[in-house]
């Protein structure tokens, strides 16, 4: 690591269009906070006779640092956390051989794992279907995935996860009970090498194509903005609590503006 990005290596350079490629802890960072889901790749164990495909996995995570400053700093290398079931395959595969040895002196090297986080931002339609593309921010991250046993860091990772779908939404629930967090893993993804790929603006079109008036009159051509808009809260039949509460509407408000905002501003 070098500076305030990823060194680039064989692993994590992009080769189409390098100038897409951006490699600093920022860009990465935002696009992964900022995509609910992420997928997260890694190798199943052979030991139990598993079939031998990779395994991808929808995840909720989110980027931090442990203990967080005060002011979180998005610019700097950061781990990624992630939220699963105690009893899936990830969590358990992450255990150490030895359960009673702690994070600080397990031998466990953690899991190789691969994630990566999307955004749509557009739908590009160009004159021919070749030229075809979609705008969007996109970030791969490689490292190595360690089972969190400390409980502060536990609650810590659980806390952030949680805000990170909805802000101040864990302040504003019941605390998590001992079975609940029991049944919860947290994974630290300790990352060794990522980047980011951007692509903005409008259709790229064939020199030909652009000089063939008939074709550029017959054929639309332009970016459909793509995100994602969050609907009206709908209540649980169970809910007494009444109106839906402030923070969540202007998250919903807030979220929505800021993503046709962007969606239109890099359509043009």
């Amino acid at each position: 690591m070098a500076g305030q990005g990823w060194d680039k290596t064989k692993i994590n350079t992009v080769n189409r269009y390098r100038n897409r490629g951006k490699y600093d802890y920022q860009t990465v960072n935002t696009i992964v906070d900022e995509t609910p889901v992420l997928h997260v790749s890694f190798a199943p164990s052979r030991s139990n006779g598993s079939p031998p495909f990779p395994v991808i996995l929808p995840m909720v995570g989110c980027t931090s640092s442990y203990p967080e400053p005060a002011v979180p700093d998005k610019s700097d290398s950061r781990v990624i956390y992630l939220h699963g079931a105690a009893t899936s395959r990830i969590i358990r595969l992450a255990q150490p051989s030895d359960p009673t040895t702690t994070n600080d002196d397990q031998p466990h090297t953690g899991i190789p794992v691969c994630i990566a986080a999307t955004q749509l931002d557009g739908i590009v339609l160009a004159l021919t279907p070749n030229h075809h593309s979609c705008n969007y921010r996109s970030a791969v991250l490689f490292g190595h995935a360690y089972l969190v046993t400390d409980d502060a860091e536990r609650l810590h990772a659980l806390e952030l996860v949680t805000n990170s779908l909805v802000p101040s939404r864990w302040e504003n629930t019941r605390y998590p009970n001992a079975t609940e967090l029991k049944s919860t893993g947290i994974l630290r993804v300790e990352i060794e090498s990522a980047s980011a790929k951007i692509r903005t603006g409008s259709t790229g079109e064939d020199r030909g194509d652009l000089k063939d008036e008939g074709l550029r009159k017959r054929v639309w051509s332009g970016v459909v903005p793509a995100y994602v808009k969050l609907g009206e809260p709908v209540a649980a039949p169970m809910d007494l609590s009444g109106e839906v509460p402030p923070y969540i509407e202007e998250w919903i408000k807030e979220r929505n503006e800021e993503g046709e905002r962007y969606a239109q501003e890099v359509a043009k």
